[in-house]
């Protein structure tokens, strides 16, 4: 391993270390322990396992009011209202196009960050009250609301300078990598949980059994459908071929069977999530029903997801593969798709091919982030399983892996190129 890339993968680890320490930074004037027992799965007066889903994300910072509870999500909500927007309005959409235009389009979402997180974390902090029959807040109310805001604002904009640090110094995308990490740092707690439950009979070996076969069947579909994709052939003109008969030319087009990558599910998280933590510290009866049915743990939550998921995954998808430039970068290189004439018929083909994709990728999206979840409520067993969460470790793992290869590769080459073969 070269050092420049030890260098990134430490950066990395120190990223992920940071982020670990600001979990376990508490909002001043809470007592944590009060916090805490609204998680506990048997716990039905503040909602118990319903929390179970916006704790994964934090990397169970929200079970103790840290600064970073809100964790990356108030960033995903605005990246998310941005992409609407600029799919919406061409001239937006034209400012992720350009250099310059792109740090402005990054600003306006540091900002709607921003506007965001003061929203959600004012919420949370008037409603954690009443979701708790002892008070879990130490001082008055009118000191504690603007202390928690402002440290919960200064947690999420913290977490945000960190995943971009690791974009930039590290390997990996860093948002991804923060959320993946949460979520790995409570797999030691879940493991434990489970032993409890089993020594006290409330699980028994079966079903232990069941849970176990269900995230392995879940990670092998994963990997089966990451790692498809369709292989469109591709020719070059002989003067193209001559020209390169030294180079390695690549002879065909890439189209992954999920375009959409992990965005999907974890855009869905952000957009169902958003409501229950503005709107929990409401008593009114009609907001109380809507949270009831945007409860983490309940069948129209999941049937939401569901839906939500596929539109994303279609959304994200006319984003991310762009038809029309690799038509037209592949005329300009002198290529061709065998049967189909270069230009506008290329780039209808290939839009055919990757909305066929699409629609499988979106279906295999949906099943996995709900599937999962409804087998294991079948079987009875009192605690949080999404397969979102599998979704998301396995996907960011596979990216990050590659990029890694790729660091490898690229030093190999720059050696290469040095002694001059």
């Amino acid at each position: 391993m070269n050092k420049q890339l030890t260098n990134r993968l430490l950066f990395v680890l120190v990223g992920l270390f940071a982020f670990r320490v600001l979990a376990y930074v508490s909002v001043p004037g809470v007592d944590t322990d009060v916090i805490k027992s609204l998680f506990d799965p048997v716990n039905d007066e503040g909602g118990g396992i319903a929390f179970g889903m916006f704790n994964m994300f934090s990397g169970g910072a929200a079970e103790r009011f840290s600064i970073i509870s809100l964790g990356i999500m108030p960033y995903i909500t605005a990246s998310i209202v941005m992409e609407l927007i600029a799919a919406t309005f061409p001239a937006i959409g034209k400012l992720k196009k350009e250099r310059d235009g792109m740090v402005k389009y990054m600003q306006i979402i540091r900002y709607a960050t921003i506007f965001i997180t003061i929203v959600q974390a004012i919420g949370v902090s008037i409603g954690i009250r009443s979701l708790t029959s002892e008070s879990a807040i130490m001082i008055e109310m009118t000191q504690f609301v603007p202390i928690a805001a402002a440290s919960m604002l200064a947690g999420t904009m913290l977490l945000l300078w960190i995943g971009e640090q690791i974009t930039k110094h590290g390997v990996g995308q860093g948002v991804s990598l923060i959320i993946f990490a949460g979520i790995v740092s409570g797999i030691p707690t879940a493991i434990k949980d489970t032993i409890t439950l089993v020594n006290t009979g409330e699980l028994n070996i079966f079903q232990v059994i069941a849970v176990v076969l269900i995230i392995l069947a879940t990670v092998g579909a994963i990997l089966f459908v990451e790692l498809g994709e369709r292989r469109i052939p591709v020719s070059y003109s002989r003067k193209v071929v001559m020209q390169n008969q030294n180079k390695r030319i690549m002879n065909y087009i890439p189209v992954k069977i999920n375009l959409s990558g992990v965005i999907p599910p974890i855009f869905a998280s952000a957009v169902l999530m958003f409501p229950a933590t503005i709107l929990q510290a409401s008593t009114n009866s009609i907001i109380t029903a809507i949270n009831d049915f945007l409860n983490p743990n309940g069948y129209f939550f999941h049937i939401l997801m569901f839906l939500v998921v596929i539109f994303f995954a279609y959304f994200y998808a006319s984003i991310t593969f762009n038809a029309k430039d690799i038509s037209e970068n592949l005329k300009k290189q002198g290529g061709f798709i065998p049967g189909v004439r270069p230009g506008a018929s290329t780039a209808e083909f290939l839009n055919e091919t990757a909305s066929r994709l699409t629609f499988f990728g979106a279906i295999y999206l949906a099943v996995i982030t709900t599937l999962p979840w409804a087998l294991v409520q079948l079987l009875g067993i009192s605690f949080y399983f999404g397969g979102t969460s599998v979704l998301i470790v396995v996907q960011v793992a596979l990216d990050t892996m590659r990029k890694i290869e790729a660091q490898i590769y690229m030093s190999k080459y720059e050696t290469l190129s040095a002694v001059g073969l």
